[in-house]
């Protein structure tokens, strides 16, 4: 790259940050790249941290050492995050959203990119520090949340399946309970998909008794895999506590109350905004 004036420099900079959330990037790769002296790139390096941090962008991590450098780690603010939730919540609150079996409809809001690119961001920032190596989700409405929360994490995505693809060869097939139904069902997995020992994320879009995701947990099993976390972008709050199959999660939005009679219901923003981090 040629040499830039450092207003270019600075705005190139950033971008190049912004393109790649959690990867470690030398003092010495951005001096090479802007033919620039390292003290000159760690003064441009905290101005942008300080861009970042004012503004509710991210975290810019610095590394020392030999083989330090900086990371940027996109994060939401919980006052933006919040002032978003609240806007889906009244969203969601719409009559003619409720479903047979006090779900919702969610398909049109998951086809935002910029709602999604969002809840992608809140996902990664109650996720930071848990050490994540892959996210999981099952097809298909969860598809979406997992793809903008990996792409602000830079990890990759894995996809279960409830039929096996004889395009992905050989799987794991588990069956499972319902836990809002309680019908067995069948799940499935590519055994080239996840590597053993691996530390995974659940993302999902609607979680009532839980059972979807308890038999993601169990499939992970059979990989020796750990779940270093499960999100969920909208919890049914109608279920007995004794009948919810798990309960350690993030969600981000709370169904508490659905008459199914009058269509009217109450979504609230969910146990994130309870933690006592925030």
């Amino acid at each position: 790259m040629k040499k830039l004036k450092r207003s270019s420099r600075l705005v190139e900079m950033t971008q190049y940050l912004l393109a790649r959330p959690h990867t470690l990037i030398s003092l010495t790769a951005f001096a090479e790249r802007y033919q620039s002296a390292k003290s000159s790139i760690s003064e441009d390096l905290a101005i942008i941290k300080e861009v970042f941090e004012e503004e509710g962008i991210g975290q810019l991590h610095t590394l020392a050492g030999a083989a330090g450098g900086v990371k940027f780690k996109p994060m939401m603010p919980v006052a933006t995050s919040l002032a978003i939730i609240n806007e889906v919540c009244q969203t969601l609150q719409q009559p003619d959203r409720v479903l047979p079996g006090g779900y919702l409809y969610m398909t049109d809001m998951l086809g935002q990119p910029k709602l999604l690119a969002d809840i992608g961001k809140m996902f990664a920032t109650a996720f930071a520090e848990s050490q994540i190596d892959i996210i999981m989700t099952v097809e298909t409405k969860g598809i979406p949340l997992a793809y903008a929360t990996a792409a602000c994490m830079n990890i990759p995505v894995v996809i279960v399946r409830r039929d096996n693809k004889v395009t992905e060869g050989s799987a794991v097939s588990i069956n499972y309970v319902s836990g809002s139904t309680k019908r067995i069902q069948t799940m499935s997995l590519a055994r080239r998909a996840l590597k053993e020992r691996s530390r995974v994320l659940i993302i999902d879009d609607f979680m009532k008794a839980g059972g979807t995701i308890q038999g993601m947990m169990d499939l992970l099993h059979e990989f020796n895999a750990t779940v270093a976390g499960v999100g969920v972008l909208v919890e049914s709050g109608e279920v007995e506590n004794e009948e919810r199959l798990l309960t350690d999660y993030v969600s981000l939005a709370n169904l508490i109350a659905v008459d199914m009679k009058t269509k009217q219901m109450e979504v609230v923003p969910g146990n994130y905004f309870a933690m006592p981090t925030n």
